[in-house]
């Protein structure tokens, strides 16, 4: 734990390592190695028992087996103690019938949620933001979401945006605004002069040279 806390002022970035942890859960001990060779949707909450936190967690348990079908897991994460966590579980399930499948991270020493910037100065000094970080399967950082404490993520969302990384990583392509599933994709802007005179003639879905698409 001792490389996170190195300096505790730096914010983790994209396409770097993700920082590295351990630490207690509802589903055991859980360190970031246990992820490789899968994705994971790593979150953190202001704290339990709170009503937008809870229809997060009941929209993260309701995707699961879409996360699960591309090779991802759901680790969540507030600065509540385990008893609180396994509470706050039996309490979903008690009153929305709703099981939470993934583990949550005690985190009462603060130390995951300041290595992944989760404290938010002018937001609280103790409760981790509403923030999302997706990690690859070689446990680099790949994509970070911040909301604020008022408002809800949407977990929909988060799926299509998984979904689209995974796709331009396998295809080498890009995905537009809004992309989904079987909607084209864009090709690469041609590198050299020579390529963006031959573009046109290419079989794409050509508008201009710069911007082409194609049907996977």
């Amino acid at each position: 734990m001792e490389n996170m806390m190195e300096d505790p002022t730096r914010q983790p970035r994209l396409n770097e390592p993700a920082p590295d942890f351990e630490a207690k859960t509802t589903h055991g001990v859980r360190k970031l190695a246990d992820y490789k060779g899968k994705w994971l949707v790593l979150f953190s909450h202001p704290a339990d028992f709170t009503p937008v936190c809870t229809t997060e967690f009941i929209g993260f348990a309701k995707a699961w087996p879409e996360f699960q079908k591309l090779n991802c897991e759901l680790l969540g994460l507030s600065i509540d103690s385990t008893y609180a966590h396994i509470a706050w579980v039996r309490n979903i399930k008690q009153n929305f019938g709703i099981d939470i499948p993934f583990p949550i991270i005690e985190d009462l020493s603060m130390k995951v949620a300041h290595a992944y910037g989760m404290i938010q100065p002018g937001a609280s000094d103790t409760s981790a933001v509403r923030s999302t970080f997706f990690i690859d399967d070689e446990s680099v950082l790949r994509a970070m979401l911040y909301y604020p404490m008022s408002n809800g993520r949407s977990i929909p969302e988060f799926v299509r945006l998984l979904t689209a990384m995974q796709t331009s990583d396998t295809n080498g392509i890009a995905t537009p605004e809004g992309w989904q599933p079987g909607d084209k994709v864009i090709v690469p802007p041609p590198q050299t002069a020579q390529d963006a005179e031959t573009r046109a003639g290419e079989g794409y879905d050509y508008t201009d040279w710069y911007f082409s698409k194609k049907q996977l």
